[in-house]
C-alpha cells in the first residue's frame, strides 16, 4: 500500500515561509544595523557630552564621569556614598541585603562609628545615605545633609572657612529634576573639583 504525497503542500509551505524570511532579513537590517547607527549618530550630535559618558575633564585630561562615584581619600575631600561595587562601573550592584539582615545592620553600625569619629558628630546625626549603598553601587551623589556634616572637616583640612565650603555646596547642589522628581543632591566629584579650583 502506498500513500500519495501531495507536492502542493510542500510548495505552499515554502511559499508561506518565504515572506517570513524576507521580513526577518529586513528587520535585522533596519533594527539591528540602521537604527542603532542612526541613534548613535544622532546622540553624538544632539548630546555629545552624555554620548561620551558625561566625562569631566581638567587640563585636557578626563578625571571622571559625573555619572560614576569615586572613592575619595583624605580629610580635604568630601566622601562619596558607600559602594557595594567598590566604585567599579563594570561591577554595578547593590548589596541586596534586606533591612532586617544582621550583616547589613552590623555594617551600618561599624560605618556609623567611623563617620561619627571622623566628622565629630553623634551617630544619630549621620544622614542615611552616608551609611547605606545605592541600588547601582556607583551613585555619584550625596544629599545636601550628607555634605553639610562634612563641612568642618574639609574646611579645617583646606584652611577655609565653613562659610566658603557651604557656598561651594550650595553652588553644586542640584534641585529635583523638573522641580518634582527625586531629591536635591550634590555631585561629589564636581564638589571636590570645585574645592581644588580654589586659589589660596
Amino acid at each position: 500500500m502506498t500513500i500519495a504525497v501531495d507536492s502542493n503542500i510542500d510548495d505552499k509551505a515554502a511559499s508561506a515561509l518565504l515572506p517570513a524570511i524576507r521580513f526577518a532579513i529586513v528587520a535585522i537590517i533596519l533594527f539591528g544595523l540602521l537604527y542603532p547607527a542612526l541613534a548613535t549618530f544622532a546622540g553624538g550630535i544632539l548630546f555629545p557630552a552624555q554620548a561620551n559618558g558625561s566625562l569631566i575633564t581638567r587640563d585636557g585630561k578626563a578625571v571622571g564621569s559625573s555619572l560614576v562615584a569615586q572613592n575619595f581619600v583624605g580629610d580635604n575631600y568630601f566622601q562619596s556614598r558607600p559602594s557595594a561595587a567598590s566604585y567599579d562601573p563594570r561591577a554595578m550592584a547593590g548589596s541586596n541585603l534586606a533591612s532586617t539582615n544582621p550583616a547589613l545592620r552590623e555594617r551600618i553600625v561599624e560605618s556609623s562609628k567611623v563617620i561619627s569619629a571622623r566628622e565629630n558628630i553623634a551617630a544619630t546625626a549621620i544622614p542615611a545615605d552616608m551609611v547605606t549603598t545605592s541600588g547601582s553601587g556607583i551613585d555619584p551623589h550625596i544629599s545636601p545633609e550628607a555634605a553639610k556634616v562634612q563641612i568642618n572637616r574639609v574646611a579645617k583640612a583646606r584652611g577655609l572657612t565653613a562659610e566658603q565650603v557651604q557656598a561651594l555646596i550650595d553652588a553644586n547642589t542640584q534641585a529635583p529634576t523638573f522641580g518634582l522628581l527625586g531629591q536635591a543632591r550634590v555631585n561629589v566629584l564636581q564638589l571636590n573639583l570645585a574645592l581644588d579650583a580654589i586659589k589660596r
